[in-house]
């Protein structure tokens, strides 16, 4: 099977995940990294290894119970693969592969024969109580079979409310078993790059009142469905997007959405309307023509964050405010996957999202958690340059080399960081400039301070350094981070499992002529390599595992 580096690695790390009977594990994957694919090859492998396996798969629409069965059976065409969906029209019971919706099918488990393998898609819609629909499913498969393996696929390790998938009371699941990062899927080429202009236009939710930690849907639609907002709003969307093929607008309501629709038409642009109340042939069709480029705008009231899959989509205005770090990462996500003429995505931040909560890439379950209950707290701000949404500590704009006004540190913000492309992390300027400096020559080490781990030192022909860590000896992400490292630099499937024999090993490496680190804040960098061959591997790294 074709799998993707770290399409690969996010299964080798299940796989050792069951080995160590760890209990239900997560994969992280960024929207547009190919999660169909994946499941269709954990349904492959699985069968391969244990021919009278039983699996089935749920998720929560009938899109992606569709969209997950054709990529098996393009993978797999013989697949014995049934679906099990009241959307659909079918209930093939006796499928040994199923894919189901999980409204379908979490009260009728008697119906079916016991499984061996759940696999969850789009898991963080799983909500925090155990006593729903996902909960009481599971509970009996379990019943069935005692030692039913679970794993869950998603974007967002957290719920679009709160908190963390594996962690709390009545979690499905234990652990993050492999976590691909959406910067280096984009300096790897698998995803688009995104850039974000601050609007002129913002929305003022100053008073608006929340509830289960977001805002009150009706006096938040109150609050931003003013028709002189819209209007401004819509005309610098119109302006922004002259060249841009497909427009998503994410608003807080269905009169909301409908006001912006309208003001889209009124500037001559074809647009539409999505919500939940919107029929289904209608929103076939809908989604058909905005594909196929009948329609330019979408304008969605909550039913296109997840699970909608139109690589076209080279434009995203977030119209909807909201406390949620999950629903603002799964609405910018709908812009990351890659299609024909489409050189990057545009995201137009009227909610003030980005300020929020942060650069998409350096988003995590943590962060997202510490981010609650700060209403108001400012992470980024707009170069008076360009608009570019850049980190408040930076001094310069990558985007148009403009340094912002100096401006006095406010008590209690935290600065976070922004790439060159704003909704992506930055560049800090006091850790030194981005350039490629040529290699002279490198060692290996075993690190001191942690058993297992290598110490990989850059000798730079400027008289400098930079080491990076591989925790090799590691488990999970810390060891599937230095498995895709030592298969990009050509040491071959079989991978070492200490520094020691690393070292012996080197050999079987090649260096590369030249290296490029981009730190991007606090917390990370983003180092490339350039080698003699002309290819260029790029990875994201923690500041503790490199250094200068």
């Amino acid at each position: 099977m074709n799998l993707r580096p770290y399409q690969r690695a996010s299964l080798d790390a299940l796989y050792a995940s069951w080995i160590r009977r760890d209990g239900p594990g997560l994969i992280v994957l960024p929207t547009g990294a190919g999660k169909s694919l994946v499941i269709a090859a954990l349904v492959r492998e699985t069968l391969d290894r244990d021919p009278g396996h039983r699996i089935v798969i749920v998720t929560h629409t009938r899109e992606l119970i569709a969209q997950n069965h054709r990529e098996l059976l393009a993978l797999w065409p013989a697949a014995p693969a049934g679906i099990y969906s009241a959307g659909l029209g079918r209930r093939d019971t006796g499928a040994q592969v199923l894919f189901c919706g999980i409204q379908s099918i979490w009260n009728r488990t008697r119906d079916l024969d016991a499984f061996d393998l759940v696999v969850v898609d789009e898991a963080h819609l799983i909500p925090r109580d155990a006593e729903t629909r996902y909960g009481r499913f599971l509970a009996a498969m379990r019943a069935e079979r005692p030692d039913l393996r679970v794993v869950g696929l998603t974007a967002t390790p957290y719920r679009l409310d709160s908190g963390r998938l594996d962690e709390g009371p009545g979690r499905l699941f234990e652990a993050i078993v492999y976590e691909a990062n959406v910067g280096d899927l984009i300096h790897q080429g698998y995803l688009a790059p995104l850039i974000s202009k601050a609007t002129a236009t913002t929305l003022d939710v100053t008073g608006v009142p929340q509830r289960g930690g977001d805002y009150i849907p009706s006096a938040l639609e109150a609050a931003v469905n003013q028709d002189w907002i819209t209007r401004a709003a819509v005309e610098e969307m119109v302006g922004y997007g002259q060249g841009r093929r497909a427009w998503l607008a994410f608003c807080a309501g269905v009169a909301h959405a409908t006001a912006v629709r309208d003001a889209i038409r009124a500037e001559g642009h074809t647009c539409e309307t999505l919500s939940g109340e919107t029929p289904k042939r209608a929103r076939d069709r809908m989604v058909r023509d905005f594909r196929e480029g009948r329609i330019r705008c979408l304008t969605s009231v909550g039913v296109l964050a997840t699970g909608f899959n139109v690589p076209q989509v080279d434009l995203v205005a977030l119209l909807r405010p909201t406390q949620s770090t999950g629903l603002y990462v799964q609405q910018v996500g709908r812009a990351l996957r890659r299609a024909s003429d489409k050189t990057d995505a545009l995201i137009l931040d009227y909610a003030g999202l980005v300020r929020m909560h942060g650069p998409v890439d350096i988003v995590t379950a943590r962060s997202a958690a510490a981010i609650r209950g700060r209403e108001g707290e400012i992470r980024a701000k707009a170069c008076p340059g360009c608009g570019a949404l850049i980190a408040l500590n930076a001094s310069t704009c990558e985007a148009c080399w403009v340094e912002p006004e100096a401006e006095a540190a406010e008590p209690g913000h935290e600065a976070s960081a922004d790439d060159a492309h704003p909704i992506l992390s930055s560049q800090r300027a006091d850790r030194g400039s981005a350039g490629w400096r040529p290699v002279a020559g490198w060692t290996f080490a075993a690190r001191a301070d942690a058993a297992g781990d290598l110490e990989v030192t850059f000798h730079l022909r400027d008289g400098r350094h930079h080491r990076i860590v591989l925790g090799l000896a590691q488990a999970g992400y810390s060891r599937e981070k230095a498995v895709q490292w030592w298969r990009q630099f050509g040491g071959g499937r079989d991978v070492p499992m200490t520094a020691g024999e690393a070292a012996a090993e080197r050999a079987r490496l090649t260096r590369p002529a030249s290296i490029e680190i981009r730190p991007q804040g606090r917390l990370t960098e983003t180092v490339r390599y350039r080698f003699p061959d002309g290819r260029i591997f790029a990875e994201t790294r923690r500041l503790g595992d490199s250094a200068a």
